[in-house]
């Protein structure tokens, strides 16, 4: 009778161990896809923010120079004056690229997902223009 006692005793020791190392798989695996689901996210994000670059280098060659011609008398000579209209500031670009990254990854990972948002465009825009304040003072040490 004691055999039969410790063979069921043992039976059971044995399933609990598998089920505890079925759930650590379980777990892994869970961890594995939330992972993928955040890869993903993240390459869609960096996606817009290729593309959101791209629209605004082609908005700056699209900018036409001016050039004024003043003619005067045929005898005298001609002026000619060109303005270029300024493209914006690497601290304002940073800001406004940092605080639309910021709030698409804190409504993506937070749960409340507004106020994620609003964090996370306040922390990207801080660090947006922080590295474009530090684009413009190099590039106009150069």
């Amino acid at each position: 009778m004691k055999l039969v006692y410790f063979f069921l005793l043992s039976i059971v020791v044995i399933s609990c161990q598998n089920q505890g190392k079925m759930d650590i798989q379980a777990a892994k695996k869970a961890t594995v896809d939330s992972m993928k689901v955040v890869n993903e996210k993240q390459r869609v994000i960096d996606s817009m923010k290729l593309e959101i670059v791209k629209i605004e280098e082609a908005k700056i060659e699209t900018k036409k120079e001016v050039i004024v011609v003043n003619q005067q008398a045929p005898s005298s000579t001609t002026t000619t004056t060109t303005t270029k209209k300024q493209g914006w500031s690497n601290t304002a670009k940073g800001a406004v690229i940092g605080a639309g990254v910021g709030a698409a990854t804190g409504a993506i990972i937070s749960k409340k997902k507004v106020q994620g948002a609003i964090i996370g465009g306040v922390a990207g825009a801080g660090v947006g223009a922080g590295t474009g304040a530090i684009l413009d003072a190099k590039k106009k040490k150069d």
